[in-house]
């Protein structure tokens, strides 16, 4: 009896604070996104070729456009070797150091931001893509490494010193970035020395993002949002939506997994009507018939994105993929550049109309 009495009064004395912890816990916000409270990245890939002046800036404006991603490279030969080469003056104009300045400096005259995004070209011979980069045994692993700092640091200076407020670590390097974790930590330490603005690395949308165990190390969770939506031809902007569902759900549980806003740090549609099936398939030399071609198509893959994320808090905004020289250049110059299948192909990543039409919808919201 004593033993049942002590129990009792055990039981009685629990149960509030029991009751008090299950309150508590019902009150916490459920760990599916993040609230992202700053000002919406409305940005677009700025396509680097000649000098550009205010005229050509303005030509983003009216579509409310407030942020540019400039895109400088450093090219390696084979994807199991380390040697890495970078040249300030090698590239296009806008690539390079000279470049990259005065385009930034144009951009804040008209209140546009930048995010400086370094990329590693490959070589035609490379065995791979820039994800399959993976050193062969440690020690090339380190002089990998030793190669790619003094290139992302190159840039890192350059955006401290020109007051670039987001500056991106790295693009598309699935099998080093997730395979190796402590040294880009380690180079992510040694990036904030020299840098104070906001930092992301750009992940692919397929299997890497979720692989990556730095992002806690960062500012953002970059994705490059190719994301197939269909498998059908002209599919409707309902079609669209429902593609996006399972690619939103997981997207939202890993921002809040991890505590940081989602930026699309790529996302872009070919006009035609197959550009929501494989959304990363590049156009150029790619055999087309005059049917084949859709800006409707385009738009509406623009419309459910938008749709979808935009006024998501845990999403701070997507650089779409891309604000071409067909887009900014005048006259005179495309009618000089019309011989270029590449400058004139009505089946490119640069949107048309009405998928501006779109855009400008979406930007103009919450100015």
């Amino acid at each position: 009896m004593k033993i049942r009495k002590q129990s009792s009064i055990g039981v009685a004395l629990l149960l509030p604070i029991f009751l008090i912890c299950l309150f508590l816990l019902a009150s916490l916000p459920a760990p599916q996104g993040v609230n992202y409270r700053g000002a919406k990245i409305k940005g677009f890939s700025w396509e680097a070729t000649d000098s550009v002046d205010q005229e050509h800036m303005q030509s983003i404006m009216p579509y409310h456009v407030n942020w540019i991603a400039q895109t400088p490279f450093g090219w390696q030969a084979n994807v199991h070797q380390p040697e890495l080469v970078y040249r300030s003056d090698r590239g296009y104009w806008g690539e390079r150091d000279r470049g990259l300045i005065h385009t930034t400096g144009v951009a804040q005259r008209a209140g546009v931001q930048t995010m400086l995004k370094p990329h590693i070209w490959m070589g035609r011979n490379s065995g791979g893509w820039r994800s399959d980069i993976e050193m062969q045994n440690e020690a090339d692993w380190q002089i990998w490494f030793e190669n790619y700092e003094k290139f992302i640091l190159h840039y890192a200076r350059l955006a401290e010193e020109q007051q670039i407020p987001l500056f991106c670590i790295g693009t598309e390097l699935y099998k080093c970035a997730s395979q190796r974790e402590a040294d880009w930590r380690a180079l992510i330490a040694r990036i904030r020395e020299v840098y104070s603005g906001d930092l992301t690395y750009a992940a692919n949308f397929y299997e890497e993002y979720e692989s990556i165990q730095f992002w806690d190390a960062l500012d953002y969770i970059g994705v490059q949002g190719y994301f197939p939506l269909t498998k059908k031809e002209d599919p409707s902007l309902e079609d669209l939506k429902k593609g996006w569902r399972p690619h939103y759900k997981s997207l939202k549980r890993f921002a809040g997994r991890w505590d940081r806003p989602v930026i699309f740090t790529e996302l872009g549609y070919r006009s035609m009507r197959n550009a929501a099936i494989e959304p990363w398939t590049w156009p150029d030399r790619m055999e087309y018939k005059e049917e084949d071609v859709s800006t409707a198509v385009q738009a509406r893959c623009y419309e459910a994105f938008f749709k979808v994320f935009w006024e998501e808090d845990w999403v701070a905004g997507v650089f779409f993929w891309k604000w071409s020289r067909r887009n900014y250049k005048p006259e005179a110059y495309a009618a000089r550049q019309r011989r270029r299948q590449r400058d004139t192909s009505p089946i490119d990543f640069s949107p048309k109309e009405p998928a501006l039409d779109v855009v400008e919808d979406w930007f103009s919201r919450g100015d």
